[in-house]
């Protein structure tokens, strides 16, 4: 499509140029100042928008198929005074004003040729962080590397390219089938399991960078880099498919960007600041836990009334002359300082979405605070299962969405561990044996 209508605006173009030398010869002065301008703005026309597209499209032209082109407000200036003085010249008749003309479209040219060996023999490179938490700001890395050994590079922009947008696609989802239709679920005679085509959307990852990294003069044979902050709303996988390389050099009639290719993925943890409702529980939790595990080790638990049981060497002396009663340090038993991180994964619609992520949050908050600790953690959840490596709690964390799932308190084993349960079941349906040992966190409860 877009050649034919090439063909036609060039074949008009033409015609109208036809039309401007006869209607010069009749001495008709307008008339040719109109034909002319017409034509040649058909000409700019088709040149700025169909021809580098359909260059672009060659199949064997790999240096052009990377190259996009934007015109610049200087450039339709430029270009608008180009037409003028052509204009001018074929009314005329001026060889000067021909030169003019001459000089003017060969600097396009030019500006053409240099953008393009600018951009040649570039080499991209993007390093991420290894842990992004959302919220919270990090670094990223651009680095460009001119390859060539003897020609620099001028004014390099590295631009994060647009991402696609979501876009409905036809794929067979699951779906139920009743008899007879259009009743409720409940009242239907036959329910059975189906499949259905559908348009889906489908969605497309957010982009890691924003911004754009500017180079102004990259020496040959040598390596710039820039650092860029990224910071993330919101927890999640983002995804960064291309970059592009840019350039307004010589003269800034053209924006020439160069794509590359370069995909980069990066997970985005929960955030683990502290916040208020963390600071409620913490307390409580801690208190439990101490008390869950108090016995002998080099943590201080309590001071109390000396026993007949108890050991002459566990007598605070300073404390008992204070008291005049003798007193015993009592310590928390280090060796079993265990704890087990349960979070058990509602059904979707079970709790309201600002609910959900306040509780993976201060899942996310609670791992994180003990595995810093002196304490032997542990997680469970729907489908995961990862022994103190609270790398792995966080990315898995860092997906996760409500599902319809089984349970994980009906199927919890008993331990040795004290368990913090983040859950959305109805207290009522929490099996009893796992309240000796547990602290219970709802989802939902204010």
């Amino acid at each position: 499509m877009r050649f034919l209508l090439a063909i036609l605006g060039l074949v008009m173009a033409f015609g109208a140029a036809l039309f401007s030398t006869v209607a010069r010869e009749s001495g008709s002065l307008w008339a040719t100042v109109i034909f002319a301008s017409v034509a040649l703005t058909l000409a700019v026309i088709v040149g700025l928008t169909t021809v580098p597209y359909l260059a672009r499209r060659v199949a064997g032209g790999r240096v052009r198929d990377a190259f996009d082109y934007e015109v610049t407000r200087v450039g339709i200036i430029y270009v608008m005074t180009v037409i003028l003085i052509a204009i001018a010249a074929l009314n005329t008749g001026n060889n000067l004003l021909y030169v003019i003309v001459a000089a003017m479209l060969a600097a396009i040219l030019v500006s053409g040729l240099a953008s393009a060996a600018v951009l040649l023999g570039l080499e991209l490179d993007v390093r991420l962080p290894d842990q992004v938490f959302a919220g919270r700001p990090a670094w990223g890395k651009i680095a460009v590397r001119n390859c060539r050994r003897w020609l620099a590079s001028f004014s390099i922009t590295v631009t994060p390219l647009k991402q696609d947008k979501p876009s409905a696609q036809w794929q067979w989802v699951p779906a139920t089938f009743g008899f007879p239709p259009g009743r409720p679920a409940a009242s239907q005679w036959l329910r059975l399991p189906d499949r259905q085509f559908r348009r889906v959307m489908v969605d497309v990852p957010t982009g890691i960078f924003t911004e754009s990294a500017y180079f102004p003069y990259i020496p040959a044979s040598l390596e710039l880099s820039a650092e860029m902050e990224i910071r993330f709303p919101r927890r999640g996988r983002y995804q960064q498919n291309s970059f592009g390389l840019a350039t307004r050099f010589p003269f800034a009639f053209l924006t020439k960007t160069r794509r590359v290719p370069l995909a980069r993925e990066i997970l985005v943890y929960p955030p683990v600041e502290p916040t208020d409702e963390f600071f409620e529980v913490l307390p409580l939790i801690t208190g439990e836990f101490e008390t869950f595990s108090r016995g002998r080790g080099e943590d201080l638990y309590l001071i109390r009334e000396y026993m007949p049981e108890d050991s002459a060497r566990h007598v605070d002396w300073k404390a008992t002359a204070k008291s005049g009663s003798l007193k015993v340090r009592e310590f928390s038993r280090e060796d079993e300082r265990k704890v087990r991180l349960v979070f058990d994964n509602p059904a979707p619609g079970t709790v309201s979405d600002e609910a959900y992520e306040n509780a993976v949050t201060l899942a996310a908050s609670l791992g994180w605070h003990f595995s810093e600790s002196d304490t032997e953690v542990s997680f469970v959840a729907q489908g995961h299962t990862a022994e103190g490596d609270v790398g792995d709690f966080l990315a898995y964390l860092a997906t996760v969405q409500a599902q319809a799932s089984p349970s994980l308190l009906d199927s919890l084993e008993i331990s040795d561990d004290y368990n913090i349960v983040l859950t959305a079941r109805p207290r009522g349906t929490v099996p009893t044996n796992l309240w000796a040992c547990s602290y219970f966190l709802f989802i939902g409860d204010r």
